[in-house]
């Protein structure tokens, strides 16, 4: 599904991601882990066409998007759910979730039934702007506009980062859900360890600009994974 190998990218004069391998297999959840700083949000963004790499390729269902464009990426079935949500303020919940649809390439004029039963808080809200809303409500409007163009591969940068619990868990459930229904890989950048455990096939941690480690969830525990957290 998404392969990356040797993959470097700068800002400028700073190296910030060194020769990252890192592979997804259809229909799995694979979680990327790391201190602030380490490099997860620039390998998000290289993934997404949104910082060009120094060197490496990225391949995805088989085409190679190392050198393509955001909107390519999006339209070839890539979902991303940036840190800080990002959603349009002046915009409605439905404006919003229109916009989504426009990353599928067969362009559905209906937003899917799917994501309000997902987010059934989003259905009761379409005509309310964005920027009024919470923090978690903007994050589940932010992971619906990414599902409504139902993509084969979901990222999320930090999803439960300054949500409240009940919020987190409608989110763990969602993917959970995604998961076993088995249509949407996942790449999840997240902090919150007992979150990852629950959804996890696959972990990579970063350090440093590197992944530091990496392997199957049933075999790197939270010991192994511990230093390079800040717990």
């Amino acid at each position: 599904m998404l392969k990356i190998e040797r993959l470097s990218v700068s800002y400028g004069e700073s190296l910030i991601l060194r020769d990252v391998d890192l592979e997804i297999g259809p229909g799995k959840v694979v979680c990327l882990m790391g201190r602030n700083g380490v490099g997860k949000t620039t390998l998000l963004k290289s993934i997404m066409g949104l910082l060009k790499p120094r060197s490496g390729s990225i391949h995805f269902d088989g085409k190679d998007l190392t050198r393509t464009s955001p909107d390519i990426r999006a339209r070839a079935g890539i979902g991303y759910v940036p840190q800080g949500r990002e959603i349009f303020p002046g915009l409605t919940v439905q404006e919003n979730l229109q916009i989504g649809l426009l990353a599928n390439p067969d362009k559905p004029k209906a937003i899917p039934r799917q994501v309000f039963e997902y987010f059934p808080m989003l259905e009761t809200m379409l005509q309310r702007k964005g920027g009024v809303l919470s923090g978690g409500q903007q994050q589940q409007l932010s992971i619906a506009r990414a599902l409504v163009a139902n993509p084969k591969l979901l990222i999320l940068d930090e999803p439960t980062e300054g949500i409240q619990p009940n919020i987190v868990s409608l989110i763990g459930n969602v993917l959970a859900t995604l998961k076993k229904e088995g249509k949407v890989s996942v790449l999840l950048v997240e902090q919150y360890f007992e979150f990852a455990t629950k959804l996890a096939d696959y972990y990579y941690v970063m350090e440093k600009g590197s992944i530091a480690l990496h392997g199957d969830a049933r075999e790197v525990g939270r010991e192994a994974i511990k230093p390079y957290l800040a717990f």
